[in-house]
């Protein structure tokens, strides 16, 4: 395995694979918004979230005790094992597929470790970070570092693999999942945050270079780095026909079914349009993205990379009557259909006006079934379209795709 070369503060991921960049089928009002400083809660509250699009706040964590105390290239890791404790244990995923985290049970497998565990094996791996960039120049490489002696236990010798996703530090409807309620004396929220009723707050740890899978939540959600560096790529709700999320009466219905690292286009034919419909942000130490529920969203977490994030539950979820579900429903449906036919009767116009602007026979037949096959791939949305795939998910958390 190689092993990246530890980077330099606040540069995070420079690669040119990993910079921001927005999807040519994107629309202008569906893009992220850009703060170089925090709103007002009362201009986030009247202009920003109920606008439901992801909003990029720059250095919103810049000074605070969390960014200061937890950074683990200024000896945040002492610092949180002292913080936490050493009998405090918490729930980690283990990956059988590498550094890609899915939600399918038959590649991941929920662990309880002691927090000092984890935080030993994150010294060793930033230790064998340092010592190889030391010899890079003489060696060329770096090799895989030595686990502590915490870490050498068979069950835990891929330690690369474990990743701390969604540690509770509060929970307002399980109190007694709150592993690293200590840890929320160094956190302060967000001054546009101020008042929100928070469902919960997470801890976010990763020991190296991590992918989530791509999914949605059903909490508006404010994710703040805090030490590192993460890439987040989006999709609106209204891409899910490229996404092909998980059958709603599935206890994943969240995710989507497309691999991340090899998407099937066979058998999902219409994600090759993925990335047009997306856009990636970049989140370096202190910065914080506004991701609103319903909207997918996909993650790479740079080596050593921590972050908490805020959920919550969104006035339109708030005041929705279960009573009134149907009729919600309802009106949803027929608003989608009018959409659609909308959509039809613009191509019907659109291929008119090309052919009374002289297009060629040949020409013309290739427009119509450039338009008949885009048309079909975005309006058959349907979930089936891998025959036998079987929802063995895991009912708990998020992020993971087929069940964070």
């Amino acid at each position: 395995v190689t092993q990246k070369k530890k980077l330099p503060d606040g540069q995070g991921m420079q690669a040119e694979e990993d910079a921001e960049f927005v999807g040519a089928r994107v629309e202008a009002g569906l893009r992220a918004a850009r703060f170089s400083s925090p709103p007002s809660s009362e201009e986030f509250a009247a202009s920003i979230e109920p606008k439901n699009v992801p909003a990029v706040f720059r250095g919103v964590l810049n000074g605070s005790a969390a960014s200061s105390r937890w950074d683990p290239l200024h000896g945040g890791l002492d610092y949180l094992l002292e913080k936490v404790g050493p009998d405090v244990a918490v729930e980690a995923m283990m990956s059988s597929t590498g550094h890609v985290f899915y939600g399918d049970l038959r590649s991941h497998e929920r662990v309880s470790i002691p927090f000092s565990t984890f935080m030993h094996s994150c010294k060793s791996y930033l230790g064998g970070l340092n010592a190889a960039d030391d010899s890079s120049k003489d060696k060329g490489i770096g090799e895989e570092p030595t686990c502590s002696e915490e870490m050498c236990s068979a069950s835990l010798e891929n330690s690369e693999q474990l990743y701390l996703a969604q540690v509770s530090i509060l929970n307002t409807e399980n109190k007694e999942r709150c592993s690293l309620e200590v840890l929320k004396e160094d956190i302060q929220e967000p001054i546009f945050l101020k008042g929100r009723p928070f469902s919960s707050i997470n801890f976010w740890m990763s020991r190296a270079h991590m992918r989530s899978s791509t999914h949605y939540d059903p909490h508006h959600n404010l994710l703040c780095v805090v030490a590192g560096c993460k890439k987040v790529t989006l999709w609106s709700p209204s891409a899910s026909p490229f996404l092909y999320p998980m059958p709603v009466y599935g206890e994943a219905s969240n995710h989507s079914c497309v691999s991340i690292e090899e998407p099937d286009y066979s058998s999902y034919t219409r994600a090759k349009y993925m990335k047009e419909y997306s856009e990636r942000v970049v989140l370096n130490c202190g910065d914080a993205l506004f991701i609103p529920e319903g909207w997918y969203h996909q993650v790479d977490s740079d080596d050593l990379t921590i972050a908490i994030n805020f959920w919550w539950k969104s006035r339109i979820m708030t005041e929705m009557l279960e009573h009134m579900d149907a009729y919600y429903l309802r009106r949803i449906l027929r608003r989608l259909v009018d959409t659609e036919m909308d959509k039809i009767a613009q191509k019907n116009s659109f291929s008119h006006a090309q052919e009374n602007n002289g297009f060629q026979p040949t020409d013309k037949a290739l427009r119509r079934s450039e338009q008949f096959n885009l048309h079909n791939e975005v309006k058959s949305h349907d979930t089936s379209d891998k025959k036998g795939a079987t929802d063995t998910s895991d009912k708990k958390g998020y992020i993971f795709q087929p069940k964070h």
